[in-house]
């Protein structure tokens, strides 16, 4: 007669069963945790790159010697407006991805102009590639910008510059695709055959990496950055303190 205390082959195969079973649900439990701990963590970082960006850069310590080796408006990295005989002398780095540059440029951007105009400041716009690793956007909209200088010159350069922080996409995406920038190139007056086919004969690749490298060499590594009359400008906590109180200094 089997003895009671011995567990049939049954019995045997469902605590097996059950055994496995609860080990994979725990598998699946801490899967599950590392994944969320890795989106939290990720999430977290770009957060703390975008959102605190313009704190890091307002608070960094930017030198006069810095800034006095940044090359006035007028050099071959970026687009110049207003006169050499102008009042004051304003250079701006800038990421056409940078959420606080595209603000910093809606509020100026007009204003810098009329300036301009006025022979109050000579301005040079200086796009670089600094938030690639956010998605494609940065690098295809900067090359697509130093393509549209060479092809169409700065009047027409200057006009979709304008145009891509007017439609600025958010830091997260979704990106336009090539053909929107086609269309926004367009709208700004460029020849868009020309520039479809130098972008596919991958033209303006090595002048936008020597813009950014050139930027990065100063030891700029935030956006926007602004040098103004060869000192840093960073009187503002806020941009809206930053444009306002540059616009007041170019009066």
């Amino acid at each position: 007669m089997a003895s009671t205390s011995n567990p049939s082959n049954k019995e045997k195969q469902r605590l097996r069963a059950e055994r496995a079973a609860a080990a994979l649900r725990e598998k699946q439990r801490r899967e599950r945790r590392r994944q969320i701990l890795t989106v939290v963590g990720v999430v977290a970082a770009i957060a703390l790159i975008i959102g605190g960006g313009f704190v890091i850069n307002s608070m960094r310590d930017d030198t006069k010697e810095t800034a006095s080796a940044v090359p006035p408006p007028g050099s071959a990295y970026g687009l110049t407006i207003g006169s050499s005989t102008a009042d004051h002398t304003l250079v701006v780095y800038e990421d056409f991805l940078c959420p606080f540059c595209g603000e910093f440029e809606k509020q100026t951007h007009e204003q810098l102009a009329t300036l301009a105009d006025e022979g109050k400041v000579q301005v040079e716009y200086r796009p670089v590639v600094f938030l690639n690793g956010l998605g494609p956007y940065s690098a295809r909209a900067t090359l697509m910008f130093t393509l549209v200088q060479q092809i169409d010159g700065d009047e027409v350069a200057k006009a979709f510059h304008d145009l891509l922080f007017q439609n600025q996409p958010s830091e997260e995406g979704p990106f336009p695709s090539r053909e929107d920038l086609y269309a926004l190139a367009t709208q700004a007056g460029a020849n868009a055959t020309e520039l479809k086919a130098r972008l596919d004969n991958n033209e303006g690749v090595e002048a936008v990496a020597a813009g950014t490298n050139a930027a990065k060499d100063l030891k700029i590594d935030s956006t926007p950055t602004l040098v103004l009359d060869g000192d840093p400008f960073t009187n503002g906590r806020t941009i809206d303190d930053l444009a306002a109180n540059l616009l007041e200094a170019l009066q």
